[in-house]
């Protein structure tokens, strides 16, 4: 009888250690998942907030930007889950013939993009005058 609860015990010790991974597994995933809500809603907020300036205001904010690879004075200062926008104007008809949305852009309409620095997450659209 001593033996069997020996058996049963060992049998235990050795089962908890991957109940244990599983378990640790389990609340870092879910932990990540609660950080990556609230980037979300943070890039999808700061889009919102962007798009509700007024065009010129986006407009001087794109050119001091220089190009659509910059991030503008929008974006957060450095830190963790900073937000980095772009902006830039959008040659949606490409009326010069050159392949590239971001060359020839039409003064009335501005491409804009926000993103999490450091992650693929990112939202963009394009507002107009």
């Amino acid at each position: 009888m001593y033996a069997e609860v020996l058996v049963a015990v060992v049998i235990l010790a050795v089962a908890m250690v991957p109940a244990g991974n599983a378990i640790y597994s389990g609340l870092r995933s879910s932990e990540r998942f609660v950080d990556a809500t609230a980037e979300q809603f943070s890039a999808r907020g700061r889009l919102e907030e962007v798009l509700a300036e007024p065009f010129a205001t986006l407009e001087a904010a794109a050119v001091a930007a220089g190009g659509p690879s910059a991030a503008t004075t929008y974006s957060d200062p450095p830190g963790p889950s900073r937000r980095l926008v772009f902006l830039a104007y959008y040659d949606a008809d490409d009326a010069d013939s050159d392949d590239d949305p971001f060359t020839g852009g039409e003064p009335d309409l501005m491409w804009v993009r926000v993103e999490i620095e450091g992650t693929t997450l990112g939202y963009e659209t394009l507002t107009s005058r």
